[in-house]
């Protein structure tokens, strides 16, 4: 079912056209900024930096299975998101401060009452 068009309403046509041409562009200018970013793929030496470790440091800890890692061939990479992920994983929880009361519990209850020597 193709429209003729007519010579006269052949400008209007480029027009409407043109127009769903740079919609179409907006909408996938727009899916493209809303992806995820790409992962970045790093080696060992800005590893070493973002971890602040010395390489036989890391080695040991790819070797455990400890932070994450790929191996191709006889080179290690890792990707930088992972391993901020990996940083972030090991946060410690921030405890509550106790009182002075309850620090005088916990004190009393670790002293021991030594034994009366016997004369």
């Amino acid at each position: 079912m193709e429209k003729k068009i007519s010579f006269d309403e052949l400008p209007k046509a480029v027009s409407e056209l043109t127009e769903q041409v740079s919609t179409l562009t907006e909408m996938v200018s727009a899916l493209q900024s809303s992806k995820p970013s790409e992962k970045t793929l790093i080696g060992m030496d800005e590893a070493c930096e973002i971890l602040q470790k010395a390489k036989p440091t890391i080695y040991a800890l790819v070797r455990k299975g400890v932070i994450p890692s790929y191996k191709r061939g006889k080179k290690l990479y890792f990707y930088r998101e992972e391993l901020i992920q990996w940083i972030e994983s090991g946060r410690k929880a921030v405890s509550q401060p106790i009182s002075s009361e309850e620090m005088l519990a916990m004190m009393r209850a670790n002293v021991r009452n030594k034994p009366k020597s016997i004369k």
